[in-house]
């Protein structure tokens, strides 16, 4: 079984719309339509590594697809992975294949730890890390020429990060991008972190800590006294891995807190840039109950929330399917997206209704 290619978009005029999002009849449920686009073959796309330092003395890897003809004016896109994912991530392929077709550029910035070697200052990364998405972002928008278009795409944990900025820089974060797009964010962290937990989701609670708890155990034996390894090799749950590790290490004072002050929903309201937000109804551990409805969001955002999908799933077509439906939809927000007057106070949100 090989991945079907993605369509070559045209560089100039309009993007094709692609259409509401339907599932396969013969991939049917949140579980298998999380779960099998994960197991694909992945499109392949040739990244160019650039470490990064950061102000505070540690380091990002960014991996960028150049354009194939060198256009000084050729929009740039980057992708905030999700949790303990990367470049190599077959969301993150299959968009920036897309992004490669197209003639733009494109970005992985890594969050700190997941480049592939463990990062130097006792710090990792959050939903709520909104002040390493803003510096990442600076830090692209230093390397791009000035006539270029930069706009950002968040998956999961990279989603929520990046709503955490948008919501909180408002008006001000257009200086940095035209348009964004989050997709299966777990907009109320709470509410996601419970459903992780329970029943067959616990699966996807294992796969994180199977990568997670090391990076725990190997920042504990580097940084003697931060992490208790011991309370950490009985951790089973996120619950517990965010209370003993990223709850401390990023100055919450335990699950509970992070979870409420990460939360990406409360900054819905106050986004004022053109940004998609585009969940499944059956994702697995986004509960469809804690999704928003117009009145929570602003008038810039555009709330898509079709039934099936998955988690970062969205595959589409005949068996063994493709994954260009997601990459279309995102490429073509981005490049229709038009900034918007100032509203007024009674307009509601654009939203784009459940299929």
């Amino acid at each position: 079984m090989s991945a079907a290619p993605l369509p070559h978009l045209a560089p100039q005029g309009p993007l094709p719309a692609p259409g509401p999002y339907r599932a396969p009849v013969w991939l049917a449920g949140g579980h298998a339509q999380t779960i099998y686009p994960f197991l694909l073959p992945r499109p392949r796309v040739t990244y160019r590594r650039e470490r990064v330092d950061t102000p505070d003395g540690d380091f990002w890897d960014f991996d960028w697809v150049d354009a194939p003809v060198d256009r000084g004016d050729a929009p740039v896109v980057a992708l905030f992975h999700g949790l303990e994912g990367g470049s190599g991530s077959h969301y993150a392929l299959a968009l920036m294949s897309a992004v490669a077709a197209l003639g733009w550029r494109g970005v992985v910035p890594h969050f700190r730890g997941c480049g592939g070697e463990p990062n130097r200052q006792p710090r990792a990364y959050h939903s709520g890390d909104f002040e390493d998405v803003a510096a990442m972002l600076a830090a692209i928008r230093a390397r791009m020429p000035a006539a270029s278009t930069l706009y950002a795409a968040g998956v999961s944990l990279g989603a929520s990060a990046l709503l955490n900025w948008l919501g909180r820089l408002g008006r001000d974060a257009a200086s940095t991008v035209a348009a964004a797009g989050a997709v299966s964010t777990p907009l109320d962290l709470t509410a996601a972190g419970i459903a992780i937990g329970q029943g067959l989701n616990r699966v996807y609670t294992y796969h994180f800590l199977d990568t997670l708890k090391p990076k725990g155990r190997a920042m504990a034996q580097r940084f003697p006294g931060l992490v208790d390894e011991a309370r950490l090799r009985q951790v089973r749950s996120m619950w517990e891995f965010d209370d003993l590790v990223t709850a401390p290490l990023h100055g919450f004072a335990g699950t509970e807190d992070y979870w409420r002050r990460a939360s990406a929903k409360p900054w819905l309201r106050v986004i004022a840039v053109p940004t998609l937000v585009l969940n499944a109804r059956n994702d697995p551990f986004v509960p469809a109950v804690s999704l928003p409805d117009a009145t929570e969001v602003s008038p810039d955002v555009v709330l898509e929330q079709p039934e099936h999908g998955g988690h970062v799933g969205f595959m589409t077509g005949p068996f063994p399917g493709r994954l260009d439906w997601l990459p279309a939809r995102l490429l073509h927000f981005f490049h229709n997206a038009r900034p918007h007057a100032p509203p007024a106070p009674a307009r509601e949100a654009r939203t784009v209704e459940a299929q």
